[in-house]
């Protein structure tokens, strides 16, 4: 998320039956069959005809995180550490946790306001996203993985966030302030082409269709996102989501959730707020629903694919945030950040609220015990762990994905988008890890 505010006043422009009336006060709206699930007979085994051309076939159409299952790693990743790789933002460099031993191994400096570190599409490069918030001077800071060590940054106009296209011919800079999409050589950095989003200020996180012939932008500042088509390269259009009618009322300094207990939804309060500040996005394991998570709605927007309309909401928590699907595709993981605000407090009301795909329904919320700030990060390599950074307390948490109980490890001043590595895969499509 960005930490600063490009001001817009209304798109005014949208696509035709782009945005359905959705009532979203109810945790889940009806719509399509439930995401994860798939009609008898369902393709297996699809190719890649159809698809963007060069991109690797989708192996189970029914689970596109099918590649990703706990132990299927590419034989590219052999010799890699395993290593935490946090980004502190305000610090200006990386701090390495060995997670075997949850000690700091390493730290160094990158360039100025490290947001995101980002595997390449290749899995050979860790880039450190420099965006320099509000100058010139952004760069990305690469990492060998074998080593843990940087190299060389190369000097980059805002990389407040980077993915990768499908077929891997290039990185795309996620130049957040400038409201494009700078679309790069992976290896080099040299510019092939940009795509403006002028009605998407704030530009941050994405997600990409099954077939790899789209993808969906959010957009923080005007609480819509954005469709880029990307044999065309040319935006498709926009969507604005809907607000809740309610949501959870912030209260600085209130009793957190103590120790070995479930976090609970506290008081809510009738939401005056008329846009969302939309974050991460995900799509469900069929491919057919994206979710996205908003931290003014303080839940997941539900989005249907076929028909670019939003179908459903999902309260979660305070500052819905980060979203991370289960090594085994059957569960979301939603980090919600404790807090409304873009500079929120120290111990706020922070949590993760798990998701089943199939029924899209609440499993479990686990507390941060005494209260913190959940934010960007991943699942462990064979799925027994969820690692979030803790935006605005100075530490990152590791989660027990099965008991939800945590563990925190001192890092540097506001850390951001941590990644994991090694991660199972056959490529990436970037941010924090979007494996496939």
């Amino acid at each position: 998320m960005a930490n600063r505010v490009n001001g817009v006043n209304g798109l005014g422009l949208w696509l035709a039956g782009l945005v359905a009336a959705v009532a979203c006060t109810a945790a889940m709206a009806a719509g399509p069959a439930p995401a994860g699930t798939a009609p008898a007979g369902a393709a297996v085994g699809v190719s890649a005809a159809g698809g963007l051309p060069g991109m690797p076939p989708v192996v189970d159409a029914r689970n596109l995180y099918s590649e990703v299952a706990a132990g299927k790693f590419s034989p590219a990743l052999a010799g890699d550490l395993e290593r935490i790789y946090v980004p502190n933002l305000r610090s200006n460099n990386v701090t390495v946790i060995d997670p075997a031993t949850m000690k700091v191994v390493d730290k160094f400096k990158v360039g100025i306001s490290p947001q995101h570190i980002v595997p390449s599409w290749d899995l050979r490069t860790l880039w450190v996203t420099n965006n320099a918030e509000g100058r010139t001077d952004g760069s990305l800071t690469p990492i060998d993985p074998r080593t843990g060590k940087p190299g060389k940054s190369i000097p980059v106009d805002d990389p407040y966030n980077m993915y990768a296209t499908p077929d891997g011919q290039s990185a795309i800079v996620v130049a957040e302030a400038r409201k494009r999409l700078d679309f790069r050589d992976p290896k080099t950095m040299a510019l092939q082409y940009a795509i403006d989003t002028p009605l998407c200020p704030g530009i941050n996180h994405a997600d990409f269709s099954i077939d790899g012939r789209f993808a969906i932008f959010t957009c923080e500042f005007s609480g819509t996102v954005v469709k880029i088509d990307l044999v065309g390269r040319k935006v498709l259009g926009y969507l604005k989501l809907k607000m809740p009618a309610t949501r959870f009322k912030e209260v600085a300094g209130a009793p957190r959730t103590p120790p070995g207990k479930v976090w609970e939804p506290g008081e809510t309060e009738v939401c005056t707020v008329t846009k969302g500040m939309p974050q991460d996005i995900r799509s469900s394991p069929d491919g057919k629903r994206f979710y996205i998570a908003d931290m003014h709605a303080d839940g997941v927007h539900i989005v249907d694919v076929e028909s670019f309309t939003q179908v459903g909401f999902i309260t979660t928590g305070v500052g819905a945030h980060g979203l991370y699907p289960s090594r085994d595709g059957k569960k979301l993981y939603v980090a919600n950040r404790g807090s409304h605000k873009i500079h929120g407090p120290k111990l706020g009301d922070g949590s993760v609220t798990v998701i089943d795909f199939a029924s899209e329904k609440i499993v479990a919320r686990w507390a941060v015990p005494g209260g913190g700030s959940p934010d960007m990060g991943n699942v462990s390599a064979d799925g027994k762990y969820l690692w979030l950074a803790a935006r605005f307390d100075d530490v990152v948490y590791r989660f027990d994905t099965s008991t939800g109980d945590v563990a925190q490890v001192k890092v540097g001043s506001e850390p951001h988008g941590l990644t994991v590595w090694p991660q199972p895969g056959r490529y990436s499509l970037g941010h924090t890890g979007n494996m496939r």
